[in-house]
């Protein structure tokens, strides 16, 4: 069934090229990837990546009518991306620019058994996108506007994240619901050095939805938390409630609706605000808009054999906005987005696994058991129903 909400997904795009390593036993990788050695690997898969490819197509695969914005270059690689993108719909590759003086955005992954991933990437041009490059006439029509990620794309971040302000005002100006993604930002790069903070708080009024990683937060608004956090193990693994109401605190003090942080295999978190400030919300504002009123759960992850986790959060926001657009409640919209996530993790691309709408529900509805996630806070009270948990700010 289609939604009758449609959405406009711009920002990064990039193209994926995923070396087979599977012939790799467990513990090899460190022993061989050492210089001067040649390591044989598998045939190459070729896919698209990125923001505007992750959920922009997973939103198109999910039934809500979607238009893509982004850029690629005049190389071979641009034509791939756009090959790809046209077997998806051919209506899809028409927002997607050719810039002829930038090469065209890659990233090879290693990807080697049980490991977590290594990224090689070429920002191309996705450093030359700015907020000139959105078809706002598009947007005008859309129910919502979905962006990212600014820590790839130059423009966004340098002068203060000036051209990320613009694309998320002049989004907004149109009536459109605006949601926000983030990526991380590389640390020996000009990204990881620049003061997002600041940068959030001229860009955050503009934003409806911001939906990033935990991590992503602790790196760019508290680098202490994220170091200390990190020399204790593994970053995820430490997550206390506590922690996640601090961060979506200070998010939604800054001006944003709803924040959604996307926390890997420990699974998702909603913070909203209050009823003032979710009545502007824009054009994909649900029907029933009060129910979303001050929320706050914590949603566990489905049960699935991982493949893989390329695009895993890009996924999941795709099942939430999704929900959202179908005017869904908090609590459905928190399922499904786990539902879809957790399908993506069943391939080892970013949209392999991905179901229909209705085959994802059909999939929830039929007791998809959830991996266990025991919180133990104040306030914090597990409902059997939802299987979510709801924390002590949800009304």
């Amino acid at each position: 069934m289609t939604c009758p909400k449609g959405a406009v997904v711009a920002g990064h795009l990039c193209l994926d090229i995923f070396p087979s390593l599977r012939h790799l036993a467990r513990g090899q990788f460190d022993l061989l990837f050492k210089p001067g050695r040649l390591i044989q690997v598998g045939a190459a898969q070729f896919s698209t990546g990125g923001l505007v490819s992750n959920t922009g197509l997973a939103l198109h695969r999910l039934g809500v009518p979607t238009r893509l914005i982004a850029k690629v270059g005049s190389d071979p690689f641009g034509q791939i991306v756009r090959d790809i993108v046209t077997r998806h719909g051919a209506f899809l590759v028409e927002g997607i620019t050719v810039d002829p003086t930038a090469p065209t955005s890659y990233s090879v992954i290693i990807s080697p058994p049980d490991m977590d991933r290594i990224f090689l990437h070429c920002p191309g041009a996705n450093d030359t996108f700015s907020s000139t490059d959105i078809a706002h006439d598009l947007v005008a029509q859309a129910a919502l506007f979905h962006f990212g990620y600014p820590p790839l794309m130059r423009r966004m971040y340098t002068e203060a994240g000036k051209e990320l302000v613009e694309v998320l005002k002049r989004a907004k100006a149109t009536g459109a619901t605006t949601s926000l993604d983030m990526s991380f930002p590389d640390s020996s790069s000009e990204s990881g050095e620049v003061d997002w903070r600041a940068i959030f708080k001229a860009a955050l009024p503009y934003v409806d939805i911001f939906l990033p990683s935990l991590e992503e937060m602790l790196f760019t608004l508290s680098h202490r938390t994220y170091e200390q956090l990190g020399s204790g193990g593994p970053l995820l693994a430490q997550v206390t409630p506590a922690l996640l109401a601090e961060v979506s605190i200070e998010l939604l003090e800054m001006g944003v609706k709803v924040v959604v942080l996307k926390l890997g295999d420990q699974g998702l978190y909603l913070r909203t605000g209050g009823r003032d400030g979710l009545a502007s919300l824009g054009r994909a504002r649900p029907v029933d808009w009060l129910q979303w009123a001050d929320r706050e759960m914590w949603a566990p992850c489905f049960q699935v054999n991982v493949v893989g986790t390329t695009g895993a959060g890009d996924a999941t926001i795709a099942g939430f906005l999704a929900s959202l657009l179908r005017d869904l409640s908090p609590e459905r919209a928190m399922t499904m987005a786990v539902a879809v996530g957790a399908c993506n993790v069943e391939a080892a691309d970013a949209l392999s696994g991905l179901r229909t709408w209705e085959a994802t529900a059909a999939r929830v509805a039929a007791d998809w058991p959830r991996h266990a996630l025991n919180i133990r806070a104040t306030g914090w009270q597990w409902d059997a129903t939802e299987a979510l948990w709801f924390g002590p700010a949800d009304t």
